[in-house]
């Protein structure tokens, strides 16, 4: 498959080597094609023949799938700049959170209650297939992640099941996930506030080695 993913932060970089060892093919959507991470996730590229750096534009168009990976504050404007319309039709997993970072001590969401971020995206994408995903864990642990209880879960959302059975697909297997769908996009509402609990934990604890799993009997 070939995925284009927008963002070339420390989530997006995660997701195209891991996507890259799974044996997909991977372009990496960025502002500054040049800048000195993204020209070392090149180089450390185990298969540097799926490995490729691009605009936002040439992301977009490339991925048969389309990761968000962008912090909130520039996500709109990296869409714009990616063209909407090379996402019609298109399953597009949006792993982002509406953290502000305006108080020094610590992040809160922007928004909520009656919106969320996963509802703006898909708002903006309406031609698009917008399932929110992993949002709620670190990017170390996005792929494959391995802890001594087993599988973690990811939870997710999404208005279309047919691209939420195509994302489950992809987490539960390759990726190594116990994979929970909630419902529609607007579950978003509940997903980017457990993101909080996980990021709290984080702050608090000073480690990011913990994730969700949801105790069935």
């Amino acid at each position: 498959m070939k995925i284009g993913i927008i963002g070339s932060g420390e989530v997006g970089c995660r997701l195209g080597s891991g996507c890259i060892d799974l044996g997909h093919h991977v372009m990496i959507g960025t502002r500054n094609p040049e800048k000195k991470e993204i020209q070392s996730w090149l180089q450390e590229a185990t298969n540097k023949d799926k490995a490729f750096v691009g605009t936002f534009a040439e992301a977009s168009a490339f991925g048969d799938l389309i990761i968000i990976a962008t912090l909130w504050s520039g996500t709109e404007n990296a869409i714009d700049l990616a063209i909407p319309t090379n996402f019609k039709d298109k399953i597009v997993v949006d792993t982002t959170n509406p953290l502000d970072f305006t108080d020094n001590s610590s992040p809160r969401l922007s928004i909520g209650f009656d919106k969320s971020a996963g509802e703006i995206i898909q708002s903006i994408l309406s031609d698009s297939f917008v399932v929110k995903a992993f949002n709620i864990i670190g990017n170390p642990h996005m792929i494959r992640p391995d802890f001594p209880c087993g599988p973690p879960t990811m939870f997710i959302c999404g208005n279309s099941q047919d691209a939420k059975n195509k994302v489950i697909e992809i987490l539960t297997k390759p990726f190594g996930w116990e994979t929970i769908d909630l419902g529609g996009i607007d579950q978003s509402r509940l997903l980017e506030p457990l993101a909080m609990i996980w990021i709290n934990y984080y702050i608090k604890s000073g480690s990011g080695n913990h994730a969700f799993k949801l105790l069935k009997k």
